[in-house]
């Protein structure tokens, strides 16, 4: 699907979601802002690019609230080479995330957060078209709200979040699935036990926002002796919101990047697993009573990515969630 499709049908859903009353109590302009500036988050995640993009940059938390169920799917495309020699041939990779999350406070200043996704990923080697697919890692959150001032529409509000969290080996990891590969992240699981790290600070002042984060993944060694590198994340995201008697559109500009270590296996280290991405993000989200609808489309600044052997395309991703 065409970039250009993709948001025309985002707009007939928006168009068709104009059609029944808001109610004017619902959604205030600081209560909308504290929902965009979680959904800005959900941009640009894979671990081991690719691999399980479960969180991460793409974000933890998002909707009205802070109580939320919802749906999101991301999209991420590559090219890479097709073994290990200086005339393989270039292959092109399709990574399919479609996952449910939900974030459910237990205090004021407390959050749990649950992601699950389901993977379903493509390269069209030589010899064919290969696929993997099945359930990945889980993510489970908490966070905490150290810092958070309310103002009113003239002033400046600020809000502060730590968290952290573990990633579990639900999903699948296949070692013959890396063998004479470039992109090792071509796995529905990591197969190992990962601690995540989160930090973000969300601004606001009148119709206009600013959203920034950083992350840290911290990998382990998997049952078949291997591990991926840690990655760092991190990104902002500048927004507009515009209302109308029944509509919230609120269009986001932003930068985003990811750094990856190198992976081991048995303990040595793997050559061209290290890499480093910058990318530029546009998108926009839509608020409407208790419904969140969101895309956004994210392309490569700069990319050093497996020592050259790989290259990221384009991302796109979009959601939909309710406030519980």
């Amino acid at each position: 699907m065409t970039n250009s499709k993709f948001f025309l049908i985002l707009f007939i859903i928006a168009l068709k979601m104009n059609g029944a009353e808001l109610p004017k109590d619902k959604v205030n302009a600081f209560t909308f802002q504290k929902m965009l500036f979680s959904s800005t988050m959900m941009e640009d995640d894979c671990d081991a690019c690719g691999c399980s993009a479960a969180g991460g940059s793409m974000g933890f938390s998002s909707m009205l609230n802070n109580n939320f169920v919802g749906v999101r799917y991301f999209y991420q495309s590559y090219t890479s080479k097709d073994g290990i020699f200086d005339n393989s041939p270039w292959i092109d990779e399709n990574f399919h995330t479609t996952q449910i999350w939900a974030r459910i406070p237990i205090t004021p200043k407390i959050q749990l957060t649950a992601l699950v996704p389901y993977q379903d990923h493509t390269r069209n080697l030589t010899s064919g078209v290969a696929n993997i697919s099945g359930l990945g890692d889980i993510t489970l959150m908490a966070t905490y709200t150290v810092l958070e001032t309310m103002a009113d529409s003239t002033s400046i509000s600020n809000r502060i979040q730590l968290g952290g969290g573990v990633k579990l080996p639900t999903g699948k990891f296949d070692a013959a699935s890396n063998s004479g590969t470039i992109n090792q992240g071509f796995q529905v699981g990591t197969g190992s036990l990962d601690y995540l790290l989160l930090a973000e600070h969300q601004l606001s002042w009148d119709k206009w926002g600013l959203n920034s984060m950083l992350n840290y993944n911290i990998k382990t060694e998997n049952k078949k002796d291997y591990q991926f590198g840690n990655q760092f994340n991190y990104g902002s995201t500048l927004f507009y919101m515009m209302k109308t008697e029944k509509m919230t559109y609120v269009p986001q500009l932003g930068l985003a990047g990811e750094v990856y270590k190198t992976n081991w296996q048995r303990g040595q280290v793997l050559p061209n697993t290290a890499g480093d991405i910058f990318f530029s993000k546009i998108g926009i989200e839509i608020g409407r009573d208790k419904f969140s609808l969101g895309a956004n489309v994210m392309l490569p600044i700069n990319q050093n990515l497996a020592s050259g052997l790989m290259e990221s395309n384009y991302r796109l991703g979009f959601n939909l969630n309710y406030s519980l």
